[in-house]
């Protein structure tokens, strides 16, 4: 799956009196510093507005003050947003202390005056946490980038695509039920996008549960019928659980999207020829042999089909089959000189043509490959 870095729609514009406590003196030097570096972009007054919100934050009264406090996490989150390369120098441990400042914030009585202003902060950590999952990513730690995704959701719990970047992180890290339950979810808001349904459908399949696997491909099939590999998936669990009955309907959009495919024609013959309908079957054969000359499963199964057919027609018709059968045999043996079952099905119509100097050539060469 590919991933993509996303921007949350952090304003800086939000630095101005549009918050709701921005004119109280006590705060100007912060609120004025923060506009200079909207007008400058200078990181120094990102520094300038640390200094002056961690200084009013003194007495035990000033640790309660949800104005003050609230004001310092705007500046902390803004300077882990904006300065992602740490030139300010910042503790390492600002990030935590900041989340757990907002955490506070986000749990007292009269934060809902300030929400604006809460969500403006909440969007920097989100963004942050973001950029770091990605940096997880990009060095293959795909357990921390997880964390990281997991840790972005809370503070943007609105952001559905942070949900791909956890189910992503989730199969790489080999969490596959957890991954398959984020896909799964997924696509009961986007199920338009082919990426998860395919994915959500091969954890479930790797997982061993092609029922849910099949569920997935079916509904991602209803939204989007003209996908060829969701299509092609479908088709696959059909053919894997030789459940022909249910193939049999997409043979033909199987076979107008993949013309000149023999590994598709081969399926589609496979599939005729198990529910007996022995004209298709063959026409398919033919074709997935013409495409291919040396592709030996559809010559085996074409010798079998007149084989078998040979069974049940009657006189002129009975000898034609069984002389088509040994032909296709003997042209799947040369393409597979060593294959056991081409042999044996050789055994039998050579038997069934009393042709007893070929006969005693298959009974020797299969003497030999299994040593009996």
């Amino acid at each position: 799956m590919h991933y993509r870095k996303i921007i949350l729609s952090v304003l800086i514009t939000s630095f101005t009196t549009t918050f709701a406590f921005a004119q109280k003196e006590a705060l100007k030097v912060v609120v004025n510093n923060l506009a200079f570096y909207k007008q400058k972009n200078d990181l120094k007054y990102l520094a300038a507005a640390k200094k002056s919100a961690d200084s009013l934050i003194i007495t035990k009264s000033d640790t309660a003050d949800i104005e003050k406090n609230l004001y310092r996490a705007i500046v902390n989150s803004s300077i882990l947003y904006i300065d992602s390369l740490n030139k300010l120098g910042m503790p390492a441990d600002m990030l935590d202390k900041t989340t757990k400042l907002v955490d506070r914030l986000s749990g007292m009585n009269k934060i809902f005056k300030y929400q604006s202003e809460l969500d403006y902060t909440r969007r920097c950590l989100a963004n942050v946490y973001i950029r770091k999952g990605f940096d997880a990513v990009n060095n293959s730690d795909f357990t921390n980038a997880k964390t990281s995704f997991e840790n972005a959701k809370k503070y943007a719990p609105a952001m559905n695509q942070i949900n791909t970047y956890i189910a992503f992180a989730n199969n790489k890290a080999g969490n596959l039920q957890d991954a398959a339950v984020y896909y799964s979810n997924m696509l009961r808001v986007d199920s338009a996008r082919t990426e998860y349904i395919e994915t959500a459908s091969n954890i479930y399949k790797s997982l061993g549960d092609t029922a849910k696997a099949l569920q997935i491909l079916q509904k991602g099939r209803k939204i989007l019928p003209n996908d060829r590999f969701l299509l092609l998936d479908e088709a696959n669990i059909y053919n894997n659980k030789k459940n022909y009955k249910a193939l049999e309907p997409l043979i033909g959009p199987l076979l107008d999207i993949n013309a000149n495919n023999a590994d598709i024609a081969f399926v589609a013959a496979n599939c005729y020829d198990h529910l007996d309908k022995f004209d298709q079957a063959e026409s398919l054969y033919l074709h997935a042999i013409e495409l291919s000359g040396t592709y030996f499963d559809p010559v085996f199964n074409l010798g079998l089909l007149y084989l078998k057919q040979s069974t049940t027609s009657k006189g002129e018709r009975s000898i034609q089959d069984l002389g088509r059968a040994i032909q296709w045999l003997e042209k799947a043996n040369e393409i597979s000189p060593n294959n056991v079952n081409s042999l044996q099905a050789l055994q039998l119509a050579y038997a069934k043509t009393n042709n007893q100097d070929q006969l005693d050539k298959i009974n020797n060469k299969l003497k030999q490959l299994t040593n009996q």
